[in-house]
């Protein structure tokens, strides 16, 4: 019976595997996915750019095609500048990609394997219904064959043999097979130092050569973006953090990332640096929560590959930005108290629907729903604090979502972004001259817009490291600044609690709303040299 579940199932679970298709999200576009047997993963973006391979490193020679569609709201220009942008830093994409291939190949598997035990199964009953006696009968002409039962036999393994190619073997689908050309020959005043380009090939055609400008300005990006952030991690990995001492443990904080994924391994090795295991996010990953955008989730999940994330979407996420950072297994923060890695959090994702050029809702609508999260979690604080399960960490998007809950002083830390750049670490005075520290911690992504996409920083970067005590309670924090000359400042490690002298009122911001000063048009990368 096995082997018949073998010989059925092996080459029909194939067949179903190269016959498959899943639909994705990948960088800027919308993508279809197919397994192929070249041992190359090939790009292909359309009748108006050449399509790109690179060899990919897996058993049996499998390769990935994939055909790219439409990018939302962007030009040919812009899709190509944020191609390669996004191409500097692919480690997100391709491990959506391999998940996609490993999801097609579990399905087909699975179908191949039942069509394998129904093909046994039957077997089992047809060796049942003839009996010992005529398998005897039948045991004794394969031993001394006639001459009708040679010729009946080989033409019955042939026709087997035959229908296994036929499924197995991918055919001719008429397609003139195409000529490739490395793309450092194509464009030799790339640098032949760099491997991931040599690796790269073009297919020959009038697409490669009439959008040649085109592909000259994106290999500009891709080369600056990558020159640019390797630099910036390089100066990270010798930046001074303090370190946990004995029973202390550490964690990281993002915030308005903006889609820039440039910055992500850099984070990461400030993370490495602080030697820490938990990541808070605080929101505005994307710039417009389009679906276009899970890159940005994307490698924030593949970059913090371990840690455990605790997350809220901002005023340019969407609730589809709040289920994709679920569905990577962030811990998102819903208006009640949880414990992640021995904290205590609290924590919404931002109330307010935007849209890329401008908010959805009048400020009126906008200011009354912060202040009915502020006032929302300000009670789900004090309540926990009066039942002994004290919150270490508020974590919002914006001070306006957390001046209550400062002031109340039923919280240790307060958390926030939005405003882009730095305010604190300072104490809040609460009830009785008890502190609470407020933190602000600027634009990781090095945003002005709410895009910040592009092959360096346009404006200082910040990221913050917060030390715990063994029993979850906030000890201290230091603040990260990357500047865009690539230059890093290692702020002054601040203990908490803050003293009461100096302490301040829970007061409003100034602007509280950056996006209030921004145009109605996103910020454009970068044109090429």
């Amino acid at each position: 019976m096995l082997a018949v579940v073998l010989v059925v199932a092996v080459p029909t679970a194939w067949a179903m595997f190269l016959q498959s298709e899943r639909y994705l999200v990948i960088g800027a576009h919308d993508a279809t996915v197919r397994p192929a047997t070249d041992g190359h993963a090939t790009l292909d973006f359309g009748a108006l750019l050449p399509q790109v391979r690179v060899p990919v490193d897996v058993p049996g020679g499998i390769g990935v095609a994939i055909d790219l569609g439409d990018s939302q709201g962007a030009g040919l220009e812009e899709m190509l500048a944020r191609d390669a942008v996004i191409a500097s830093q692919p480690d997100g994409e391709i491990r959506a990609v391999r998940s996609a291939m490993i999801g097609m190949g579990v399905s087909a598997a699975l179908r191949g394997l039942g069509l394998g035990l129904l093909a046994g199964t039957a077997a089992v009953l047809v060796w049942t219904a003839v009996g010992s006696r005529r398998r005897g009968e039948l045991r004794a002409r394969v031993v001394r064959p006639t001459r009708r039962t040679l010729v009946t036999g080989s033409a019955t393994a042939l026709v087997v043999v035959g229908a296994a190619v036929l499924v197995v073997v991918p055919g001719d689908d008429g397609r003139p097979s195409k000529q490739w050309v490395s793309l450092t020959r194509e464009f030799p005043e790339l640098p032949v130092d760099n491997a991931g380009l040599r690796t790269i090939e073009l297919a020959q055609g009038s697409a490669t050569s009439s959008s040649r400008a085109l592909v000259e300005g994106a290999l500009y990006l891709y080369r600056d973006s990558v020159s640019f952030y390797e630099a910036l991690d390089e100066n990270a990995r010798n930046a001074q953090l303090r370190t946990p001492q004995d029973g202390e443990t550490t964690a990281l904080v993002v915030t308005d990332r903006h889609d820039n994924i440039g910055m992500d391994p850099v984070t990461r090795t400030i993370a490495d640096r602080a030697q820490a295991r938990l990541l808070i996010d605080l929101g505005d990953d994307t710039g417009q929560g389009a679906s276009w955008e899970s890159f940005s989730i994307n490698s924030l999940a593949r970059e913090f590959d371990g840690f455990e994330t605790v997350a809220v979407a901002g005023n340019h996420d969407t609730d589809a930005v709040a289920e994709q950072m679920a569905d990577k297994g962030f811990t998102v923060l819903r208006g009640k108290p949880v414990t992640v890695g021995g904290v205590r959090f609290l924590g919404a994702s931002d109330p307010r629907g935007t849209k890329l050029t401008g908010y959805t809702e009048d400020a009126k609508t906008r200011n009354g729903g912060l202040a009915d999260q502020d006032t929302s979690l300000r009670d789900a604080a004090c309540k926990a604090d009066a039942a002994g399960e004290r919150v270490g960490v508020l974590a919002v998007h914006s001070w306006a979502s957390g001046s209550e809950v400062a002031a109340s002083g039923c919280v240790d830390l307060v958390l926030t972004g939005h405003l882009h750049y730095q305010v604190g670490p300072k104490a809040i005075v609460g009830p009785g001259g008890s502190t609470t520290t407020r933190l602000t911690t600027g634009t990781t992504g090095g945003a002005v817009l709410p895009i910040a996409l592009g092959s360096s920083l346009r404006r200082q970067a910040q990221v913050s490291v917060v030390t715990f005590d063994a029993e979850g309670v906030p000890v201290g924090v230091q603040v990260v600044s990357f500047n865009p000359s690539k230059t890093i400042e290692v702020g002054e490690y601040v203990s908490l609690p803050m003293p009461a002298a100096g302490a301040e009122p829970a007061n409003p911001d100034p602007v509280e709303d950056p996006s209030a000063q921004e145009t109605d048009q996103p910020e454009q990368l970068p044109s090429a040299p």
